[in-house]
């Protein structure tokens, strides 16, 4: 049995050398009999065979089954690493667009990607290695913060990466599940929201910035919520607020 990758072949003459899969590859063809066979109805002897490698070969590339779904993280988690190494005028910028990358990686493969996502929720110890994925990218992101702007205190990072994480998350399974029309900025549209929540400076809402609906110069509004209030809706009933400001009058 083989299952290979979309848009590849095996070729006809088996004594020409042929390009080894990597592990995204055999990653993608285990997600694949996952979905035919079942999780736990499918061994690694069974995602060797049909990736047509030998089983040493492929526990050189994974310590275990659990690793094979999610082998694409950390060829992700590698490509953050190094843009983060890059200098960035605003890292806060940077964050966001880093979690942009992972976003429109997954959405180049997003065939496989909704595959998994049926596969994950089926499995509850798959659902328990998605959680640690996430802390992982979160983690990425607070610790890239701390180092890049050591005067903002460690907590305002931790708690930007946790809300990029999320937002990109959200959006994500929005994309996966087809629950709601992901258009090609929404993701973004949602990050400049968070980066105007935490480092407002940065960004300036469009009606602002544009000088419509902008608030006079000596406009104070004063918010007051509930402590358990969520972020994002806080950030967007303030907005509202502003937006309701009287102009100054027309000379």
């Amino acid at each position: 049995m083989s299952v290979l990758p979309e848009g590849s072949s095996r070729p006809a003459d088996a004594s020409r050398p042929q390009r080894p899969l990597s592990r995204v590859d055999v990653a993608d063809i285990a997600v694949r009999l996952f979905r035919e066979q079942g999780y736990e109805a499918t061994s690694t002897v069974d995602i060797a065979e049909a990736a047509g490698v030998s089983r040493s070969t492929f526990f050189r590339q994974f310590r275990s089954k659990d690793d094979v779904i999610f082998a694409d993280h950390d060829e992700l988690v590698a490509l953050i690493g190094a843009y983060f190494t890059a200098p960035h005028e605003d890292p806060w910028r940077a964050v966001t667009e880093a979690a942009t990358m992972v976003f429109e990686r997954f959405r180049e493969r997003l065939e496989i990607v909704r595959i998994r996502d049926q596969v994950v929720r089926q499995t509850p110890v798959l659902r328990d290695r998605e959680t640690i994925m996430a802390i992982r990218y979160e983690r990425i992101f607070a610790s890239y913060l701390r180092a890049a702007v050591p005067d903002v205190p460690a907590l305002t990072a931790i708690r930007f990466a946790a809300a990029v994480t999320a937002t990109h998350n959200f959006v994500l399974r929005r994309l996966i599940r087809g629950t709601d029309v992901v258009g090609p900025d929404t993701l973004g549209a949602e990050l400049q929201e968070v980066r105007r929540l935490f480092h407002p400076d940065s960004v300036q809402p469009d009606s602002v910035a544009s000088g419509r609906g902008a608030p006079p110069t000596d406009a104070v509004v004063v918010a007051v919520f509930p402590a358990a209030t969520p972020p994002g809706d806080v950030a967007r009933a303030i907005e509202a607020r502003l937006r309701s400001v009287p102009g100054p009058p027309s000379s």
